[in-house]
């Protein structure tokens, strides 16, 4: 293939790659935003989101058929189910611990990911599930460069998420109350905001946007299994770090360049797709050496 078509297929394969990781690094912001929680079960929430929507697509497919219209259905009955998912772990495994250590509740997190995780092994006895739609394999021709359909359609649907979660936050009252929260809890409270909602809502949209992308994946992959989400999330917040955690454009802009450099890192002579995760952490490395607050977040002075 021509250099300018394989450098073209880079930025198209980059966007489809960087749009999942964008959606899953929101998740990751949003909480830190509002609790300064690494929430580490957020990959996990990614792959429940996949076999959620793998189940209901599964269920409606005999009447709606498995194509986009059916798949449509099955993301947002995955972002509702696994959005209140979201919510239960958030009032069950966090709450209680949101006045102990950081140390302590970073552990909670750990083991909910791990009983996400060990329950979907148990459920498929570890085993690749086929995540099978009618979507086909039509595309786009230009020369050598193939842009398929769903590729299109996929980061169409992930830029018109982000554009709404945007707009939620800066234009609704709850998303101007999740902004107040994140800078200052207390204040919010002595003004009669209700912390404890925002916060579930918070986990409610971060979750749902995994559980999209996790649908989304299932779909343009074609498999899924229980550990799918242990490696993307890890990227996922790195790609949350890169456009400085906290910041919601910051993890919209980090995905895209992860995915992107991603992308580029394979046509690097002597770097196979073998070494893209190495590449994706060396990054992280980088970043986190020289500037730790990412392209767009900002130092916080640590109050005593």
């Amino acid at each position: 293939m021509p250099a300018f078509e394989t450098f073209l297929q880079a930025i198209v394969n980059g966007l489809v790659l960087g749009s999942f990781y964008a959606l899953i690094a929101l998740g990751y912001t949003m909480i830190f935003g509002v609790i300064k929680l690494l929430n580490f079960a957020h990959g996990d929430v990614y792959m429940v989101g996949a076999f959620v929507g793998f189940g209901v697509l599964s269920l409606i497919s005999g009447v709606v058929g498995a194509g986009w219209f059916g798949l449509s259905i099955a993301i947002l009955v995955s972002m509702i189910a696994v959005g209140c998912l979201g919510v239960i772990i958030q009032r069950v495994a966090y709450q209680p611990m949101l006045s102990a250590p950081r140390l302590s509740i970073l552990i909670t997190a750990l083991a909910v990911s791990l009983v996400l995780q060990n329950s979907a092994l148990s459920l498929t006895d570890g085993k690749y599930t086929a995540f099978r739609t009618d979507l086909g394999f039509g595309g786009f021709e230009f020369g050598r460069l193939f842009i398929s359909h769903q590729a299109i359609v996929l980061v169409a649907i992930a830029a018109l998420l982000m554009i709404a979660l945007e707009l939620f936050v800066s234009r609704t009252m709850y998303g101007r109350a999740m902004r107040a929260v994140s800078i200052d809890k207390d204040m919010c409270r002595l003004l009669g905001i209700n912390v404890t909602r925002v916060v579930a809502i918070t986990f409610l949209i971060g979750s749902g946007l995994a559980a999209a992308a996790g649908t989304m994946a299932g779909a343009y992959y074609g498999s899924i299994w229980y550990f799918m989400g242990f490696l993307i999330g890890l990227k996922a917040f790195t790609a949350a770090v890169i456009g400085g955690i906290g910041s919601i454009t910051g993890a919209m802009l980090g995905g895209l360049i992860l995915g992107l450099l991603e992308s580029f890192g394979t046509l690097v002579p002597f770097i196979g797709s073998e070494w893209k995760d190495v590449f994706t952490f060396s990054i992280l490395i980088l970043v986190l050496v020289f500037k730790p607050t990412g392209l767009l977040g900002k130092s916080e002075v640590e109050r005593m």
